[in-house]
């Protein structure tokens, strides 16, 4: 069943539907979570489909490329710097290099499942990327819309080479979400952006995750970026569901970071408002969140609240600095939007805001290579030496 998370407005599963006819607000899938026993999971194969009684979809149509089931590092030597106990959980060794692939995953199940022949999204990349690959798979058509110029390289490339139909728009995601939600409700294609429902299905697994990650426990926190506010609103639900089955006790504090020219929900939540006012022109190196009108805003401000979690905003140098700290201090290599979970980490330990030994697990996103060139540009060149070894000895004894 469907449910609108203002009204209570209920929808059968087999409607396409992408928000309220009632009120006009964001939609919600209730899962009916009784009577599956935790050791249910036990013996299956460490993907996403792993929990498929909490996936509601027939698992037998699943588009699949074995999405989930990621790293989740134990982070002693920035946990011990910041005097935390850290873990970072890694998005982007998913199948397409970042989360979004859980929620394609599911998402394009249920295109399969209604008998759709194409699908689409607007995206500032990741969204793309992961929609291409899992249409692909699917054997559906895919359409993406993005704004022209605002995609990193490596993204725009994977959605191309997967074959979409990909539309560059002279604006912004905001814009290019407009565009193609209004081709969706025209009935020309299934939209999966995280406006629809099943998206975020797929995306709470990363809740589910870290949970038995810790053994079946309850971080004290949870931090990720926020850009479009699915995520942080879909693994608080993964982690309320895993609550209601009765496999934990406890819950974390939802935490959410922004860059700061790209941060509606945060400024919210500083202000003690609950209005989100959306930012007109949203600017971040961060292109995964560059992103001024939130369409889950509601949901992501109601997980914080009901969490007594907070949110946070980073500035792009910030962004940047903890982008190469958390690569040369754990080896863990991420895209810029990836790191302002470590950024954001960083600023409310030196805030107060997080206790000294509180266990926290970060978010990471997507991989490096999403976006090459920031990254490249973060180096310093390559050190031109003649192949004579000894011209090498020279300059290793200098560092």
């Amino acid at each position: 069943m469907i449910r609108c998370i203002s009204c209570g407005e209920e929808y059968d599963d087999d409607e396409i539907i992408y928000t309220c006819k009632k009120c006009g607000s964001i939609l919600e899938v209730e899962v009916d979570v009784e009577n599956i026993p935790r050791k249910t999971f036990d013996c299956r194969r460490d993907n996403i489909w792993k929990y498929k009684e909490f996936l509601p979809v027939n698992a037998e149509n699943r588009v699949s490329l074995d999405e989930g089931g990621t790293p989740f590092c134990k982070c002693d030597k920035i946990g011990k710097e910041l005097g935390i106990d850290l873990y970072v959980k890694v998005e982007g060794s998913n199948p397409t290099g970042s989360f979004k692939d859980r929620g394609m995953s599911v998402g394009t199940t249920k295109a399969v499942d209604l008998g759709v022949d194409m699908v689409g999204c607007a995206s500032t990349g990741n969204t793309s990327a992961s929609l291409s690959a899992y249409a692909a798979r699917a054997g559906l058509k895919c359409a993406v819309v993005l704004p022209s110029g605002k995609v990193a390289l490596g993204k725009l490339a994977q959605a191309m080479f997967h074959g979409a139909k990909v539309f560059s728009i002279d604006g912004n995601f905001d814009d290019a979400l407009e565009t193609i939600t209004e081709l969706a409700l025209e009935g020309e294609l299934y939209l999966l952006n995280s406006i629809n429902p099943y998206r975020l299905e797929g995306q709470k697994t990363i809740g589910f995750e870290l949970v038995q990650d810790l053994g079946w426990e309850s971080p004290d926190r949870v931090i990720l970026p926020v850009g479009n506010a699915g995520n942080i609103s879909a693994i608080w639900k993964g982690i309320c569901e895993f609550k209601e089955a009765g496999y934990m006790k406890d819950v974390p504090r939802m935490t959410g970071i922004q860059a700061e020219n790209s941060a509606p929900i945060a400024n919210a939540v500083k202000s003690g408002s609950d209005e989100v006012i959306p930012v007109e022109n949203p600017d971040t190196i961060a292109t995964a969140i560059r992103i001024g009108a939130p369409v889950s805003s509601i949901k992501a401000m109601r997980a914080i609240k009901e969490s007594d979690g907070t949110a946070e905003t980073v500035s792009d140098d910030e962004i940047l600095d903890a982008q190469m700290y958390l690569a040369r201090t754990e080896g863990i290599g991420v895209e810029p939007a990836s790191a302002a979970s470590i950024a954001g980490l960083k600023k409310l330990v030196e805030n107060g805001e997080i206790d000294q030994g509180e266990r926290v697990v970060c978010i990471v996103t997507g991989h490096v290579l999403k976006d090459p060139n920031v990254a490249i540009d973060a180096c310093e060149e390559p050190t031109s030496v003649s192949s004579d070894p000894a011209d090498i000895r020279n300059v290793l004894r200098t560092i």
